[in-house]
């Protein structure tokens, strides 16, 4: 683990709602990934009100702690919290040619990373993205390509939290030329898959870009993007920088939609969240392993 570090991470999530809900049934992908030299060391789940929860794994590998609730209540919170090691660095990918990309081997076993989805969308001839796309197509590798897809959608796009909300597409998201995370990640998506480069959505969280033990940082959930090119590599268009030690992995999917971190079904009245507050502290360097 040198040149990694040890975070801890409190994430606090929940619904309040109008009347009584008499039953819920919720999903909560929250739990960092053991992946790529990323290292769990202890992962709690706190439900309010109480409820037994089961952990299992999803059908793109992150663990999910699933929960019902079937007594009235008017707010429902969950809490949380892991502490991880993470490595200095992701892993990269050797690099292969075009011609590598497109073979059928490839794209059938990477099919599901290569279809457009309700947020990631097939940029059409007629699409004034597709100028980029016929540039990123005409240089020398699909990694060249994938680092100049990243560098120009956080060239073209503005960080604004408050523009877009959860349900913005990819297209959309460029239009505005504004957005959060998802957006970047969605928009980024949509370039490498048009060029038929594997690509898939990573949540995650994200703590300062220097070292900095014993600091706290609040904000929510981190969003960023793995392109296959070889193997499998990570970028983080939103801040344009490696994703390494200040990343922490929890899933990975085809968009959003499918690694959102809290999700259910509910009945009874109207709801609204009680907001999203995630909490990453990085620990002290001496305590970095835990053996």
């Amino acid at each position: 683990m040198a040149g990694g570090r040890r975070l801890e991470i409190v994430h606090r999530s929940g619904y309040r709602y109008v009347t009584d809900v008499v039953a819920s049934f919720n999903e909560v992908r929250m739990r960092p990934a053991e992946v790529g030299g990323q290292l769990l060391v202890s992962h709690t789940l706190e439900v309010e009100p109480g409820a037994v929860v089961h952990a299992y794994r999803d059908y793109w590998g992150a663990v999910v702690e699933a929960f019902d609730i079937h007594h009235p209540h008017r707010v429902m919170e969950v809490v949380a919290s892991s502490v991880v090691l993470t490595p200095a660095g992701h892993p990269g990918a050797r690099g292969v040619d075009w011609s590598d990309i497109a073979e059928l081997a490839v794209q059938d076993r990477y099919c599901e990373y290569l279809m457009p989805t309700g947020y990631v969308d097939e940029i059409a001839p007629d699409d004034p993205r597709y100028a980029m796309v016929e540039q990123l197509r005409g240089l020398a590798s699909p990694a060249d390509a994938v680092r100049a897809a990243v560098a120009n959608i956080h060239e073209h796009m503005t960080y604004t939290p408050g523009v877009t909300s959860v349900f913005t597409t990819s297209g959309e998201a460029w239009e505005t030329g504004q957005g959060v995370c998802q957006d970047f990640a969605h928009a980024a998506l949509s370039l490498l898959r048009t060029l038929r480069i594997p690509a898939r959505y990573v949540s995650g969280y994200l703590h300062s870009k220097e070292e900095a033990v014993g600091e706290t940082v609040v904000g929510e959930s981190h969003a960023w993007i793995e392109a296959w090119f070889g193997g499998w590599e990570a970028f983080d268009p939103t801040n344009h920088r490696t994703v390494g030690s200040a990343h922490v992995k929890v899933a990975s999917g085809r968009d959003y939609l499918d690694v959102p971190p809290l999700k259910g079904l509910y009945a009874g009245g109207g709801s609204e969240a009680l907001g999203v507050e995630v909490q990453i502290t990085q620990l002290a360097g001496d305590e970095q392993m835990p053996w």
